[in-house]
């Protein structure tokens, strides 16, 4: 199979989808592997590297996009690269389709087969290729809040921790996950009280047995959720719907019991946003005020740490492109149903059940 891996485009992007150990593996297989010319840049890995593991250097996307039946990404395809895909070429990357009416169609017209990082699950029902980058996100989101409780980012002025004499800062943390169990681990650190709100009551016990003291543990209602908003001075939306469009947990009349220069930090814009008022941003321009409540809502945290995330996210990602290289998609996904949960679209038509409902499509499942 002809795999390749273009550029990331997508503004202030640094990641890429293969590091040179995979190139290596999928050319010892009998793969040939195309690799768009400064596409591991921004993760501190040279195109020589590349090479030295047989993989070939390729002047533009457009070429790998043509000879490429395996496409594979960090990022949803943008609208310029939507031209270049083409009927049953597989593309394996992050896709978010439900909280994006328009990548959605226009992957969708191609006819290309959307194989989504997101939706994949591994055993027990883990979602393994979302792991990694919640957990980055997750620690990113306490040190991208403590940034912006500053003064000058038009915080709060507060310091997470506080010092003998002052109280430290009050995190809200919605959302007892991946992304919010390692938020609470690294503000905890911080030594900053904070509270993790979810509905399921046993990730509750399990985060109250696992966590320091400062760290507690609340039922999400409507009720408990205002009256930490009233109480915070950094929130962290870190729901998640497989698949499907993130709960707005926070709405736009809920800003009013904010205190002023408080931070949301949402790291579910990738999946629509946890609060009424979220809308994407990116590293160049990461906040903006609404109510006087800065909201930082950055599409691609993980890739402000390239090389970290890079490494992070293909160590989980590449075996299951091996597989498909090697076996092919439909044969793959016959031997792994939570591979086959991975395929969001195939043939012109929406293959995953959230993504068709959050939209109004029509559902087919996907049978290999």
């Amino acid at each position: 199979m002809i795999v390749g891996v273009p550029r990331e485009i997508k503004q202030d992007e640094y990641r890429v989808a293969l590091i040179p150990v995979g190139a290596e593996e999928l050319t010892k297989a009998g793969h040939r592997v195309l690799v768009e010319k400064n596409a591991g840049q921004g993760s501190g890995i040279p195109d020589e590297m590349y090479v030295e593991n047989g993989a070939e250097i390729v002047e533009t996307a457009e070429q790998i996009w043509a000879e490429a039946e395996l496409i594979i990404k960090v990022k949803e395809p943008q609208r310029a690269e939507f031209p270049l895909m083409r009927s049953g070429q597989l593309v394996f990357t992050y896709f978010h389709f439900a909280a994006d009416e328009e990548l959605t169609r226009g992957v969708l017209e191609t006819g290309a087969t959307a194989v989504a990082y997101e939706t994949l699950e591994g055993s027990q029902g883990r979602l393994p290729c979302l792991t990694p980058m919640s957990e980055v996100a997750g620690r990113m989101s306490i040190q991208e809040g403590a940034k912006f409780l500053e003064r000058p980012q038009d915080g709060r002025g507060i310091l997470l921790g506080g010092v003998p004499g002052v109280a430290p800062a009050h995190i809200v943390i919605l959302g007892g996950g991946v992304v919010g169990k390692n938020a609470a681990q690294i503000a905890a650190g911080f030594q900053a009280n904070v509270s993790i709100l979810d509905i399921n009551v046993d990730r509750l016990r399990y985060l109250e047995d696992i966590m320091p003291a400062n760290v507690n543990t609340i039922y999400s209602d409507r009720h408990n959720v205002r009256e930490q908003l009233q109480l915070a001075d950094l929130v962290i939306g870190a729901v998640l719907i497989p698949g499907a469009r993130a709960p707005r947990l926070v709405s736009a009349d809920d800003l009013k019991y904010m205190k002023p220069g408080s931070v949301i930090i949402d790291v579910a814009i990738d999946q629509g946003g946890a609060t009424e008022t979220s809308r994407p941003t990116t590293h160049s321009e990461p906040t903006y005020i609404v109510d006087d409540v800065v909201h930082y809502c950055v599409t691609n945290m993980p890739g402000a740490v390239g090389r970290t995330s890079t490494y992070a996210l293909c160590n989980v990602t590449f075996p299951y492109a091996l597989r498909i290289a090697q076996q092919g998609l439909e044969a793959a996904c016959a031997k792994d149903a939570g591979l086959a949960k991975a395929v969001n679209m195939a043939a012109g038509r929406v293959t995953n059940q959230a993504v068709a409902e959050t939209f109004g499509m029509e559902f087919m499942p996907y049978a290999p």
